[in-house]
Parts: structure tokens; sequence; C-alpha cells
């Protein structure tokens, strides 16, 4: 094993365990208020509970072959292994580009003010979320079951042409590109999820900076200047959608790459895996920044380890 091969798979596993641990932990702390603390939850919670979710998901069956082909593990899949994992990483990727959407969607329709035209679909938002989380799956289920017809375990060391090729898969008929409508299906489906996550959360950033702005006729310039709650929201939303947009282009690229590569790379395919999962890695860590679950749950707990008999307002 080469030493280059030795410091990515270590910062894979580090990728792994940041990723999953930071998901479950935000997951668990949402079971938690929804169990013993339900005053706290609101209804845009789920939506979080269910991003997690496919994050950790994502995560798990994206890097975990990358891993072991890193380091050194032969044979670790088989037609049905390759096949099952593919199909697994592909959905709950989908899942997690939809559900950020949804996300992006509420949160706007939430922050619209009560006279716009957005404020009738409040209430009916309420009644899609759950069904939407259905059709989520249903939707990139239906979309990837290609990938069990199109891929099988590796048997050529020397491929050659475009086609997928992994350290333990490949696609079935390598070299014959006749995928075009799967990738065309896969392209709207994309293009439409994150076209809505950018609009809509360009259009909430307008309205808390329009807010912000009218803040500052009322207030001292003291009071201005310092970061407001609205001012958090805005950067907390603004670094959300910008890594996930960065993220996204950035493995689409590696992927579009690595597939019409005439000489196949062997590591293309584990950089594309790192970079998928880049997203669903940071993504518990910004909503923990402005999240109020988080604050009230660390607030409470400082207050247990110094004995501070005090209160704080969340």
């Amino acid at each position: 094993m080469f030493p280059s091969d030795t410091i990515f798979g270590i910062f894979l596993i580090s990728q792994l365990c940041i990723g999953v641990l930071g998901n479950s932990l935000l997951f668990m702390l949402y079971a938690y208020t929804f169990l013993v603390k339900p005053n706290l939850k609101k209804h845009m919670d789920s939506i979080v509970m269910h991003l997690l979710l496919a994050n950790v998901l994502t995560i798990m069956f994206t890097l975990t072959p990358d891993i072991a082909s890193t380091l050194g593990v032969r044979r670790f899949l088989n037609e049905v292994g390759c096949q099952t994992v593919l199909f697994l990483y592909r959905v709950t990727r989908g899942v997690s580009i939809c559900t950020t959407s949804l996300l992006s969607v509420f949160q706007a329709i939430t922050v619209s003010p009560s006279n716009s035209k957005w404020a009738g679909l409040k209430f009916k938002l309420y009644l899609w979320t759950c069904p939407s989380f259905f059709f989520f799956w249903v939707l990139n289920m239906l979309i990837y079951i290609h990938v069990i017809q199109s891929v099988t375990a590796i048997r050529n060391f020397t491929l050659v042409g475009p086609g997928f090729a992994h350290a333990y898969c490949q696609t079935r008929h390598f070299g014959k590109h006749n995928s075009f409508s799967f990738f065309s299906v896969v392209l709207f489906r994309d293009l439409v999820f994150v076209f809505l996550m950018v609009c809509t959360s360009l259009y909430m950033v307008s309205l808390l900076y329009r807010h912000r702005r009218r803040a500052q006729y009322i207030h001292s310039p003291h009071v201005s200047s310092q970061s407001s709650p609205e001012h958090k929201a805005t950067r907390t939303i603004l670094l959300l959608v910008g890594c996930f947009v960065f993220f996204y282009f950035s493995n689409n690229c590696v992927m579009f790459y690595s597939f019409h590569a005439h000489h196949k790379i062997p590591r293309s395919e584990g950089l594309s895996g790192a970079l998928s999962c880049c997203y669903p890695t940071i993504c518990p860590f910004l909503l923990m920044k402005s999240n109020r679950i988080v604050s009230k749950f660390t607030s409470s707990f400082s207050m247990k380890l110094t004995g501070s008999p005090r209160t704080f307002d969340v």
C-alpha cells in the first residue's frame, strides 16, 4: 500500500466518523426533544430529522467501499453487493438533495410576510411534509432502478472507454454509452430541486436583509451593529446553500470526468465519494450554529456542570 493510499484512507475514515457522529447526535437530540420536551419541537424539525437520516445513510453507503478499497481489501463486494450498495447510495443521496430543497422551501414560506401570496401555503405545507418524504424515496428508487440493471462486479482491470468503474464494481456493458435517457432524468431531477433550493434561499435571504435594514432605522447604531438573530440566520442559510452548491457541482464534475475518461484513474471514484459526502458531513454542524434545541441543550448542560441556578433565554 502506498503512503498516499494510507493518508487518503485515514481521511475517509475520519470523514465517515465525523459525518455519522454529527448527524446521529443531532438526530438523537431531535428525537429526545420530540419524546421528552414536545413544547420545543416545531414542524420543521421533522424535515431536519429526515435530512439527517438520509445524510447518515449516504455517508455509510458511499465511504465504506472506498475505505475498504483504499486499505487494500480485495473482493469486498460481489455483484449483488455492488448493485445493493450503489443503488442505496444513489437513492439516499437523491433523497438528501430533495429534502434539502424541501427544507429551503419550508423556511422561505415560514418567514414570508403574512400578506404574501406564500402565506396561504403554510398550512398546506404541514399536510404535505410526510407525503413528500414518501414521494422522495419512491421517486429516487424508480430513477436508480437502472443501477441494478447496469452494474456488476469488476471483471477487467484494464477498462477503456466511457463507463462507471470502481475498485469493486463496473458498468455491465463497459464502453457502450447507452444511458442518455437515464442521465437526462437524473439531470432534470437535480436541476428542479437545486433551482428550488437556491431560489427560495435567496428569497429568504432578501427578506431577512430588508428586515435588518428596517431595524437599523429603529435601533441605535450600537444595537444595530451587533449580530442580530436575523443576521445569524442569513449567514447559516448562505453557508448551507453555498456548501451544497459547491460540493454538488464539484462532485458532478469529477463524476463526469471519471465516467468519460478514456483511461480510468483508480483514485477518481474515491475522490468523487469524498466530495459527495462533504455536504452530508458538514450539514449537521451548520444546522447547529443557530439551532434553538442545541442552544437550549448546551445551556442546560453547562448549568449542570457549573451548578449555576441561572436560567437562560433562548
